[in-house]
């Protein structure tokens, strides 16, 4: 799959949204007229794609361990929670 206008934009807000004023939920509707669900829905596709990785490798990687870390943090929140039986 090649990736489109939009998934090279995305990504590349990605790399520097933070610079932007205002919350990054606005900005995600105002630029991609999308709900924030739907972006990261579609942010989360990308990162699985070669094509991203081969078009912004740090940017990819760096969202990559961040959604890796994130994954980490509900499992073992969950894990904790869970009565130990005896």
């Amino acid at each position: 799959m090649a990736l489109t206008e939009r998934d090279k934009q995305i990504i590349d807000f990605e790399r520097t949204w933070w610079a932007e004023p205002g919350p990054k939920d606005v900005a995600i509707r105002e630029q991609f007229e999308l709900s924030t669900t739907r972006y990261y829905q579609l942010l989360n596709e990308l990162l699985d794609a070669d094509e991203a990785i081969d078009y912004d490798p740090l940017v990819v990687r760096r969202l990559r361990r961040l959604r890796e870390r994130r994954r980490r943090a509900r499992y073992e929140g969950r894990v904790a929670q869970e009565p130990k039986s005896r």
